[in-house]
């Protein structure tokens, strides 16, 4: 639905567009910094959302490829993490199974404080 409603505001907004670019059909100068033309109003109007249009679709597809990378890593440092409790869940297991292992283990812990 989001989409739909993306897609109907730029047909909008591309309809004000052409609607103002045609009531605006006068040659205006153009300078480029280092030289000047006379355009049509139009074509300069039109050029110029397209422009805008174009920065921003490079934007978001910048910020998109940074935001997938980034899931990408988080992804992989969740798989290391649910490694690591796996491996702590099977020892509480096997301790659990075996008080004498588990007292052992406890007494090494405490000499290895000391």
């Amino acid at each position: 639905m989001k989409s739909q409603w993306m897609l109907l505001f730029g047909l909008l907004f591309a309809l004000i567009i052409a609607v103002f670019a045609v009531f605006n059909v006068d040659k205006v100068p153009v300078n480029y910094g280092f030289g000047e033309a006379r355009w049509p109003l139009v074509l300069v109007i039109v050029g110029s959302a397209l422009l805008g249009a174009v920065a921003s679709g490079l934007f978001t597809v910048f910020r998109s490829v940074k935001t997938r990378r980034q899931v990408k890593m988080l992804q992989k440092l969740v798989t290391e993490k649910e490694g690591i409790i796996a491996n702590q869940q099977n020892e509480i297991a096997m301790l659990a199974k075996s008080p004498q292992l588990a007292n052992e283990v406890m007494n090494d812990e405490y000499d290895a404080k000391k």
